[in-house]
Parts: structure tokens; C-alpha cells; sequence
């Protein structure tokens, strides 16, 4: 990836934003705070206030969106791993609104993650809005918003912050990228399942269930 400069603090531009994150919709980034000044207790704040989700990037609010059927896939997605993990007593699966803490000043929304008790404080459920910690999983269901340099640039936060495994959810495609690292990947695809993984021993995910229609479900 190619490395952007950060502009001085509140000097962000138009051709800023679209060489740090892509031709992003401007309309995703939040202008109160400007762009270069946003903090982590902004996305805490304004997410009680508003019931908006932001990530904080480079002190920059980039708005979460999601449209109806990547919010059904991602709760299905969530549903199927909770279940899984609370039968195996894992640890816990957070949907949409699960905050996350990469590291200072980097805020990271995964739409679905799964934490094991290890990563836990105390192997307890942290109370705080933000969990200052990763997730072992971190699931992203793609959007037409979403740009290839956004995504690229979430690879390499996850990873950076010691997620050991990044799956981004396609729903036009109907597959499922799963990365070990940000240059490993594996594709699945509809006719496949995605099992075997390290992290979730002898889960099983068929991508025909995923994106199957909820009628064809209960037949």
C-alpha cells in the first residue's frame, strides 16, 4: 500500500480525505470535529448522543454504513457464532456496535467479532463503551460505500493489533474472504464451507446457509 501523508492537524482537504481513504463518499466523514481533530471520547460520545457509529482513523470520523441486507447477513453471521461459541464456552461474539480500541487514537468497528474469555479482562464482559483490546475474529460485511483503500487499510489495523483472522463478507459476489494475514487470503464460495480454522476448532460455516433466503431456511 502505498504510504499517505497525514496532513497538519486541521488541514484536512477534500483531495486529503480521498488520498487517505479512497473516493470515499465525503458525506462519511464527519466535519464536527473537523477532520484532523476528532479523539476517541468523539466516537463514544456522539455514538449515546446520535446513535451513529464512527471509526477513528488518523483523528478523522469515518461513519459505519450499512444497508438493510448487510445488517441481515451480519446478525445471521453473528447468531450462527454465538451459538457455536457459548455451546463451547469460548468466549463472547459482539455485534455492529461493539467498539473497539486498536491502539491510541485508532477505533476500529468490526460488524461482527468474536473475543475468547483469554483476551478478556478477567475473563469477564468489559462495561466500558469501548473495549481497549482485539478481537481474535473480525468480520467486515462489504457495502457499496466501501472502498478498496479503506478496506486495504483495515487489513493491516487488524493485524497490526494482533486479530488473528479477518473474514470480509461479499454479498454481491455471495463469498467469503478470509484472511490469515493481509497478503493470505482464501476465498469461499457458495457450494463451499469454511471450517478447519484455528481459532474456531470444528466450526463449520456453509455459505449456502449464509446467503440462503430465510424461507429456504426452515425447509
Amino acid at each position: 500500500m502505498a504510504h499517505v501523508t497525514e496532513p497538519e492537524i486541521g488541514l484536512w482537504t477534500a483531495a486529503d480525505l480521498v488520498a487517505r481513504f479512497g473516493p470515499i463518499p465525503l458525506s462519511r466523514i464527519r466535519h464536527d470535529p473537523p477532520p484532523g481533530e476528532a479523539t476517541e471520547e468523539d466516537v463514544v460520545a456522539i455514538h449515546g448522543r446520535e446513535k451513529r457509529l464512527y471509526e477513528l482513523v488518523d483523528a478523522v470520523l469515518v461513519e459505519k454504513t450499512m444497508g438493510a441486507y448487510e445488517a441481515y447477513l451480519a446478525i445471521e453471521l453473528a447468531a450462527i457464532l454465538r451459538n457455536y461459541v457459548r455451546q463451547r464456552g469460548l468466549g463472547i461474539v459482539l455485534g455492529p456496535d461493539g467498539m473497539m480500541r486498536l491502539a491510541p487514537g485508532l477505533v476500529r468497528i468490526p460488524d461482527v467479532s468474536f473475543i475468547s474469555f483469554d483476551r478478556l479482562p478477567g475473563r469477564k464482559v468489559p462495561r466500558q463503551a469501548m473495549f481497549d483490546l482485539a478481537p481474535e475474529l473480525a468480520v467486515e460485511v462489504l457495502s457499496k460505500w466501501n472502498t478498496r483503500q479503506e478496506m486495504e487499510q483495515k487489513l493491516a489495523d487488524y493485524f497490526a493489533a494482533d486479530v488473528r483472522e479477518v473474514w470480509y463478507v461479499d454479498p454481491p459476489a455471495q463469498e467469503v474472504r478470509v484472511y490469515e494475514t493481509p497478503d493470505r487470503v482464501a476465498v469461499f464460495g457458495l457450494g463451499q464451507a469454511i471450517e478447519g480454522r484455528a481459532i474456531l476448532p470444528d466450526f463449520r460455516l456453509d455459505l449456502e446457509t449464509l446467503f440462503a433466503e430465510p424461507e429456504e431456511l426452515g425447509k
